[in-house]
């Protein structure tokens, strides 16, 4: 441990102001805000990536499974029981979907109409916790009933109560083959929803699963099962269990992160590219530290030489400026991780940086520290400065002792 209190009697020992002290706060300077910067953006990046996923995963299912293949019945039946017996599915339920055009009056859309049971919607999740005006009611009353976004709403104008014609798209091909009127079935609007996503909101309208399957003509068929967990890390397992159990000839699989994984990669490449490029700030600390390493290895040639005749080895000398360089980057790393807490912590409690909430749905900029990131940042930094201390470390071990005192 001696080579630790040298190393820390040279560092306090820089009291004049000459260019060695000059660099050597550069370099504790320039690794404060190059890892309180990189917690910050990380911690934001993690804010926005928690706030999508929150927003998608309220609605979209843990786990989709997909009907290609035909008359699946008895297939159907076996996934059935298989998620009834598992204990991580939390709730599953049938639906179908297809495209279908919207019209009312003289404005119409074209649209995926998404028939699900009329019950089986959870209060906490889904389509039931989206809904804004109306209710939650998709129950057959002589017309149909259909629940749709709000944005859809306002481009049909239509308001809860309205009825809207809606035609299939299945339809309309047999019409041009077979030169039959298409079915059409009118509903009548029993709520509007609103997800926060653009996807859903004005592409997206509901109803119930025999409604659904009377218009598109699907008879017994089904589209899909939705499949929601109580573990939404799970999801993967359950979607390896499904493929080997049913194989991928008449299914298909996707987790909550497959149905958005553009989204999801894009998220992530950003995040990645913003710890890289900030990354530098801390490399270019860290040639400071480099540099003022081997500027003071020049300045105690005679310290050097000293210890090394009271029988020092090359090794001792080596650690006194290794630790010397990593006592620089840990003071820069302590205090950029404080900075970096406290900035996000005031941003926390205070939202000192706020949002418009007229244009976004948040009204401050959101945060969210992780341990893991803090860990990450704090580990690169004293890697990067343990590399700068290297070279002039190895270039004190092997200076000089007759040279470095003989004009003393």
């Amino acid at each position: 441990m001696i080579e630790y209190f040298i190393a820390k009697r040279y560092l306090k020992a820089k009291h004049k102001f000459n260019l060695i002290t000059v660099i050597s706060a550069l370099s504790v300077g320039g690794i404060t805000i190059g890892v309180a910067a990189l917690i910050i953006v990380l911690s934001v990046f993690n804010g926005f990536g928690s706030l999508v996923k929150s927003i998608l995963i309220s609605f979209d299912p843990h786990l989709r499974i997909v009907v290609t293949g035909d008359d699946m019945r008895d297939k159907i039946e076996e996934i059935n029981s298989y998620l009834k017996s598992n204990s991580e599915v939390k709730i599953f339920f049938p639906y179908v979907e297809s495209k279908v055009i919207a019209y009312n009056k003289r404005s119409y859309e074209i649209i995926n109409l998404k028939g699900i049971p009329a019950e089986n919607q959870s209060q906490n999740w889904g389509l039931k916790e989206k809904i804004i005006s109306g209710n939650y009611d998709l129950k057959s009353d002589g017309l149909g009933k259909i629940i749709i976004g709000l944005p859809l709403s306002l481009r049909l104008s239509l308001r809860v109560g309205d009825t809207v014609t809606v035609t299939s798209a299945r339809n309309i091909e047999r019409m041009i083959t077979s030169f039959s009127p298409p079915r059409s079935q009118k509903f009548v609007v029993a709520g509007l929803f609103e997800t926060n996503n653009r996807d859903y909101d004005v592409s997206y309208a509901f109803t119930s699963i025999g409604e659904a399957k009377r218009l598109l003509g699907y008879g017994e068929e089904i589209s899909g099962i939705d499949v929601r967990l109580g573990n939404i890390e799970n999801a993967e397992a359950l979607k390896k269990e499904l493929t080997d159990k049913f194989g991928v000839d008449n299914f298909s699989y996707y987790t909550w992160y497959d149905l958005h994984k553009d989204l999801y990669s894009i998220m992530s490449v950003e995040r990645w590219s913003a710890y890289i490029l900030l990354s530098l700030i801390i490399a270019v600390a860290t040639f400071n530290i480099f540099a003022s390493l081997t500027m003071t290895v020049l300045e105690k040639k005679k310290d050097i030489a000293i210890l090394r005749s009271m029988g020092a080895d090359a090794n001792t000398v080596r650690r006194i400026f290794m630790y010397e360089g990593l006592l620089v980057g840990l003071i820069g790393t302590v205090a950029g991780i404080i900075l970096g807490l406290t900035v996000c912590y005031l941003q926390i409690q205070y939202n000192f940086y706020p949002l418009d909430p007229t244009k976004y749905i948040i009204n401050a900029m959101p945060v969210k520290v992780m341990i893991t990131d803090i860990i990450a940042i704090g580990g690169m930094s004293l890697f990067l400065t343990f590399l700068a201390s290297i070279y002039p470390a190895k270039r004190a071990s092997k200076t000089n002792i007759i040279e470095s005192i003989k004009y003393e």
